[in-house]
């Protein structure tokens, strides 16, 4: 018995099959022809699509330049032996493409080159949506930027491409030059404060009316680089007040600055314990002194070191931007693709027509069947009513 059913549901499988098999055959004619019909038109159509031309530059970013912390503590030699330790991004290129991606650059390329009277937008906002869906910026692991602009104008679009790099070198410049007279300015008045106390510290140490000569048995090497770290401590906790000016907390040169305090402090913890102790004679009021005095010294050094760094990051010109390839005017267009389009459109009318002949059939079907005529009448009726034609 089983069998039998078993047998049954296979020749209703294949007659099934068959009926669709029939189906296509049938509509053989209308598939083929129709595909091909909607290929044509589509490609009728695309030779009225106006062509779009596609420009290139590529361009390696800045790298990453020593900074300022960096230069400082190589300049502290060997009683500085700290370890110097920097964040970076995964990829530093990720930051510059935010940079061209930014409405300040954005706006400087809409009004160079009136972008919304050729784009046709009555508001801003309108043209930098426009902008962003006419560039495309991407970034390899080798960090080299490549940046494409679409446009109808293969000139146009090489010039334009070619100007987002001119307009992030001036907001390179402008942010760099920014930064580094804010530190200028900081580590100018702090100059000016240390050398006056280092005045007052070398006056009390000349008053006790000792000299060096008296003292060879005191170790004041010792004496002398506690002093030069609590000065070289109380510099970096200056400059980190002074990054938080214009700096965030994340950023990786504050970072590396705590990095280097807590360095300095634990240098400082073993250097105290080689200081000679108090005895409670004169000499120890020259030691004092002397200590105030290096401190005060060491103090004014490192402010004026980060003043000359500062001077020196004023003068730089900004950040240097490698071009590697300028933007040249495409001569090939880079759309629209005729071809893929007149393929598409044969396929997708292919599938449209075969989806068609097959509900028209199985309507047709459907409809020799009394029930479900009934059925089908019973919901147009419904329908009808529904939409007031009843």
């Amino acid at each position: 018995m089983s069998e039998n059913i078993e047998t049954q549901q296979t020749k209703d499988d294949e007659i099934s099959l068959l009926d669709l098999l029939q189906t296509v055959v049938d509509n053989l004619r209308l598939i083929v022809f129709g595909s091909l019909g909607a290929g044509v038109l589509a490609l009728g159509v695309s030779f009225l699509i106006p062509p779009t031309y596609t420009a290139k530059t590529q361009f390696l970013p800045p790298q990453q330049q020593q900074s300022s912390a960096s230069a400082l503590l190589q300049s502290l030699g060997s009683m500085g032996g700290l370890a110097a330790a920097t964040s970076s991004l995964k990829n530093p290129a990720d930051q510059y493409i935010v940079f061209l991606k930014t409405q300040g650059l954005q706006d400087a390329l809409i009004e160079r080159f009136k972008l919304q009277e050729r784009y046709e937008t009555k508001y801003k906002v309108d043209a930098r949506e426009a902008l962003q869906g006419n560039t495309n910026i991407t970034a390899g692991k080798d960090s080299i930027i490549v940046l494409q602009v679409n446009d109808k104008d293969p000139q146009f679009a090489a010039q334009l491409a070619n100007a987002y790099v001119v307009e992030l070198k001036r907001l390179m410049t402008r942010l760099s030059m920014t930064e580094a007279q804010q530190r200028r300015a900081f580590f100018e008045i702090k100059i000016l404060e240390a050398k006056g106390q280092l005045a007052q510290s070398d006056k009390a140490l000349r008053a006790t009316g000792i000299n060096l000569s008296t003292l060879k048995s005191s170790p004041l090497a010792a004496v002398e680089v506690v002093a030069k770290l609590k000065g070289a401590i109380t510099a970096q906790e200056i400059k980190i007040g002074g990054m938080r000016g214009y700096m965030s907390e994340s950023s990786p040169e504050v970072k590396q600055a705590f990095l280097e305090l807590a360095n300095l402090r634990s240098q400082l913890v073993k250097a105290e314990q080689n200081e000679p102790a108090p005895t409670g004679r004169l000499e120890d009021t020259y030691i004092e002194r002397f200590r105030d005095y290096k401190y005060k010294e060491a103090l004014y050094e490192m402010f004026a070191k980060q003043y000359e760094l500062a001077r020196v990051d004023e003068a730089r010109e900004g950040a240097y931007i490698q071009v590697i390839d300028y933007a040249e005017p495409p001569e090939k267009k880079s759309n629209p693709k005729k071809a893929h389009i007149a393929i598409i459109a044969t396929l997708a009318a292919g599938f449209a027509l075969l989806f068609f002949v097959f509900v028209r059939q199985a309507l047709r079907n459907v409809a020799k069947d009394d029930e479900t005529a009934g059925k089908l009448a019973h919901i147009k009726s419904s329908w009808r009513q529904a939409l007031g034609k009843a």
